[in-house]
């Protein structure tokens, strides 16, 4: 069954059912030409947008429905969590192709409610179209945070030390797996595949470094460590180095890697969508700050580098070398 056989307000009336999560604030949720809400007293409001489409960002026929609902959001989630805010309310607009299967889109809202559910965000609305050729899904979040605690990326100051929230990689070898067709059968690719698949929202973790003294700058690692990073520098112009050496690696990338004959250190530092969290704290807060991360969280916060005055990123190899680092993160616009 597709789209064109029930319609759009049916489509609608199939996939409201468990959207809201939680009515506190709720005025009026999905069923009207708008939604109402009330916004946080004393909080700022934090808005973003995140488009998906269809053989640029996902393959429809290497996922499924769930799966792709669930990172939608997920992706979307980790923008107000590199802010240290709290999400609360989303929007979805959907663009569907009379190819795609109904099952497929009740899937997709299937995925996006139970990860919802996880983080008590509403699903309030959106818009649903038609499109020629592929499916598009357009994603946007409206949470807040308290004006003090708010993270930016124009915040971090020379002397900081650079932290991130988990390993680095595994979303690319994932990618790998799917793109090359290789069989999931190792408890380890699972784990790989599953990075890339459905990433973890660092929330709750971006809410607690937010209210840590010294915590200054964040962002999520969407485009690849050494790409994401740079919007750090540039907005705080300052520079930074890396400790190759510090690299958080999992052992399943460092096994895949092996297999493959890739780099574990250059896919962390270049791969993308890990959604890890990236901060620069004070030096002399930072590690009271990482030890009582571990107690909350019961895993680490690895230290990757320092933010320096130079302007420029750079790499320090093992044997202590320093090198000027490339920027290879995904960019949507470029040839080839």
């Amino acid at each position: 069954m597709k789209m064109k056989d029930i319609g759009e307000f049916e489509f609608i009336d199939k996939i409201r059912n468990g959207c809201l999560i939680r009515t506190d604030g709720v005025v009026q949720a999905i069923g009207d030409d708008a939604a109402a809400f009330q916004l946080d007293a004393g909080k700022l409001t934090l808005v973003t947008t995140d488009l998906l489409v269809e053989r640029v960002h996902f393959l429809r026929d290497a996922t499924t429905g769930f799966n792709l609902g669930y990172k939608a959001l997920a992706v979307n989630l980790s923008d107000i969590a590199a802010m240290g805010g709290m999400a609360r309310e989303a929007f979805i607009s959907i663009a569907v192709p009379v190819d795609c299967e109904l099952a497929f889109l009740e899937d997709l809202y299937r995925g996006m409610r139970h990860l919802a559910s996880q983080y008590d965000v509403n699903l309030l609305g959106g818009d649903t179209t038609g499109s020629k050729t592929d499916l598009v899904i357009n994603v946007g979040i409206v949470g807040s945070v308290s004006a003090h605690a708010m993270l930016t990326r124009q915040a971090a100051r020379p002397g900081d030390r650079i932290f991130t929230t988990g390993y680095l990689g595994d979303s690319r070898a994932g990618l790998h797996l799917i793109l090359n067709g290789i069989t999931i059968s190792t408890g380890d690719y699972e784990a790989l595949f599953e990075a890339h698949i459905l990433p973890h929202p660092y929330l709750a973790e971006g809410q607690f470094l937010s209210a840590q003294t010294g915590v200054h700058a964040a962002i999520d690692v969407s485009d690849g460590l050494v790409s994401d990073l740079g919007h750090i520098l540039s907005a705080s112009h300052v520079g930074a180095r890396l400790w190759c050496a510090r690299t958080p690696v999992s052992p399943q990338l460092q096994r895949f890697c092996t297999q493959f004959g890739f780099d574990s250190v250059d896919y962390a530092l270049t791969g993308g969508e890990d959604y890890t969290l990236v901060v620069t704290m004070a030096a002399d807060h930072a590690e009271a700050a990482r030890q009582s991360y571990e107690r909350r969280f019961g895993k680490p916060l690895f230290e990757i580098g320092e933010i320096t005055d130079t302007g420029r990123l750079e790499l320090v190899d093992p044997t202590g070398r320093v090198n000027p680092a490339v920027a290879k993160g995904w960019n949507h616009f470029k040839k080839g």
